[in-house]
């Protein structure tokens, strides 16, 4: 079975134009992200549509409540089907291990991954939020905290996966947003790097949006991509 190193974060408004993209690559090309916006939209429905297309689904609404009802909405994720969804890591550990629960409803449970910092986040924005900690040792902090708790991963910047590797190990999901092609126009992320020198830096999978999803023809952004870390 293939394992297709991208994740294309599918940032449409709404089920149509969703379907449209996902009907103009194949399973075997990619994975699909299905985020805030389109989860609202477009609902569970959609999630089991392209799961019943035979696209694997990383459910990405970064759960961050009190442990209860993360694990009850982690375990409504699992039995959706989806291959991988994900948490907060400033949420604790005792959300964490209560998400972890919540996936172990299913017999194939889907993978779970914590979100450290934000992609978008630069050290001024977390200083403004009274977040004193250097941005490497918070994002190492946090890693570690999610495999402690038994997760299976997290999601990072591409910059910090060597670090992360050296810290939580070579098992673990490193799950890594902030992917820019070189002809492709960096928009709000901070902390980029290209999909080639992600993967050289111990990334596991690539999320890529709108340089595949925006691009005039979106299956060969996709097919440059792929074959740039071929």
């Amino acid at each position: 079975m293939k394992d297709p190193k991208i994740i294309v974060a599918l940032d449409f408004p709404d089920h149509g134009q969703a379907i449209e993209f996902s009907r103009r690559t194949s399973p075997d090309q990619c994975r699909l992200k299905v985020g805030k916006e389109l989860f609202t939209s477009a609902g569970p429905a959609l999630v089991e549509e392209l799961i019943d297309s035979g696209y694997e689904v990383f459910l990405d609404l970064k759960f961050h409540d009190i442990p209860n009802t993360v694990e009850k909405a982690a375990s409504a994720a699992a039995r959706l089907g989806v291959w991988m969804l994900n948490v907060h890591a400033l949420g604790g550990a005792e959300m964490m291990r209560a998400a972890r629960e919540g996936i172990e409803v299913v017999a194939n449970r889907p993978f779970l991954i914590a979100v450290t910092v934000l992609t978008s986040m630069s050290p001024r924005d977390l200083q403004e939020i009274g977040m004193e900690i250097p941005l490497p040792q918070l994002v190492d902090r946090l890693a570690q905290g999610a495999i402690e708790s038994g997760l299976d991963g997290v999601v990072c910047s591409a910059r910090e996966a060597p670090m992360l590797r050296a810290s939580i190990g070579d098992a673990a999901l490193l799950v890594t947003p902030g992917i820019r092609p070189e002809w492709a126009a960096a928009n709000d992320q901070h902390r980029i790097v290209t999909p080639r020198q992600a993967l050289e830096n111990g990334a596991s999978y690539l999320v890529i949006g709108r340089p595949i999803t925006q691009h005039a023809d979106p299956a060969e952004a996709l097919r440059l991509i792929t074959q740039s870390i071929s």
